[in-house]
C-alpha cells in the first residue's frame, strides 16, 4: 500500500470531486481514480459511492478515512524527525589546516547538506588518541606513514617553504636551495610540539643530502615564526598550509627549488575505513 494512494483518498474524501481533488493534487483525474480504485481492491472493500452527481464515502470508506489522516500524519513526523536528525562529524586538526578545512567541509556538505561539524585542535597524539577511542570520526595529520591501530589514507601533498627574516639576505628571492641557506642556523619547532611534522620535515632535509646546522629548538610555529623574524641569520621550514597563515611581515615565505613536499593525510579508525572515509579524503584533497 502506498502513501501516494492514501493521499489521494484523503483528499478525494474531503472534496468528494474527483475533479476538485485531482486540481489539489495537480494532476490528471483519471490518475486519482487509477489509484483509488487500487486502493480499494487491496483492502477489499468499496471505499467511495460515485454516481454521476455525487461522491460520498461508504461506511468502510468513513472508518479508512480516520486510518488514512493518522498514517499520513504519522509519515509526516518521521519526515520532520529525518530533518531534524543531523550527523555530526567530529574532526581531528591543528593550527595551519584552516583554507583545507573550509575547503573540505564545503565538498562535504555538497554531498551530504544536513550535517554539522566538530573540529576538536588538539596535538597530534592526542589526536590520535582521541580517534582509537572514539571520540573523533577522523583526524587530519601532516608526515604520518602508518599508526598502530588506525587507517593512514594519504589525501594530499604540501611543497615546503623557506621561512626567512625580511632582512635575510634571500628575503626577495623567488625561490631558493637549501645550499643557500646552509651557512645560516636551522630553527625548528621542539619535537614534542609535533612529533611526526617534526620528523617528517628532519628526514624531507635529509633526503635531499645536505643537512644545514640546527640550532636551538623553539617553542610553537608561531613562536618560531617570531624568532627568525628577529633573527636575520637564522631560518625554518614550513608546509604550504602553514604558511598560508603567517600573518607577520617580520618574515618571507620562499618556496624550496628543487621542491620538497610532505605528505597529508585522512586517518580513521579501522571500521571507518569505508565509503564514508573515501568521501573525506576526496573533500580533503587539494
Amino acid at each position: 500500500m502506498e502513501l501516494r494512494a492514501l493521499r489521494y483518498f484523503v483528499t478525494v474524501a474531503d472534496e468528494l470531486h474527483f475533479g476538485r481533488a485531482a486540481e489539489r493534487l495537480h494532476i490528471a483525474q483519471p490518475a486519482v481514480s487509477q489509484q483509488i480504485a487500487r486502493l480499494e481492491r487491496e483492502l477489499g472493500v468499496r471505499l467511495l459511492d460515485r454516481s454521476p452527481r455525487r461522491v460520498r464515502l461508504t461506511e468502510a470508506g468513513e472508518r479508512v478515512l480516520e486510518a488514512a489522516r493518522s498514517t499520513l500524519a504519522a509519515a509526516g513526523q518521521v519526515r520532520i524527525a529525518a530533518k531534524q536528525v543531523m550527523t555530526t562529524v567530529r574532526i581531528g586538526t591543528a593550527a595551519g589546516m584552516t583554507a583545507r578545512l573550509e575547503r573540505g567541509i564545503d565538498a562535504l556538505r555538497e554531498r551530504a547538506p544536513e550535517f554539522d561539524v566538530v573540529l576538536v585542535d588538539l596535538p597530534v597524539e592526542a589526536r590520535l588518541n582521541a580517534l582509537r577511542q572514539g571520540e573523533l570520526d577522523l583526524a587530519l595529520t601532516r608526515g604520518v606513514r602508518s599508526v598502530p591501530g588506525l587507517v593512514v589514507l594519504p589525501t594530499w601533498t604540501e611543497r615546503l617553504f623557506a621561512v626567512v627574516s625580511r632582512h635575510h639576505p634571500a628575503a626577495a628571492r623567488r625561490t631558493v636551495a637549501l645550499a643557500d641557506l646552509a651557512g645560516d642556523t636551522l630553527r625548528f619547532p621542539a619535537r614534542e610540539h609535533d612529533p611526526l611534522l617534526h620528523d617528517a620535515l628532519a628526514q624531507a632535509l635529509h633526503d635531499t643530502g645536505l643537512c644545514p646546522a640546527a640550532g636551538r629548538p623553539t617553542g610553537t610555529v608561531q613562536d618560531t615564526v617570531v624568532e627568525v623574524g628577529s633573527d636575520p641569520r637564522s631560518w625554518t621550514v614550513l608546509p604550504a598550509d602553514q604558511v598560508a597563515e603567517i600573518r607577520s611581515t617580520r618574515v618571507r615565505s620562499i618556496p624550496l627549488e628543487p621542491a620538497i613536499t610532505i605528505a597529508g593525510s585522512v586517518v580513521v579508525a579501522p571500521g571507518q575505513a569505508s565509503s564514508g572515509a573515501e568521501c573525506a579524503v576526496a573533500a580533503f584533497r587539494d
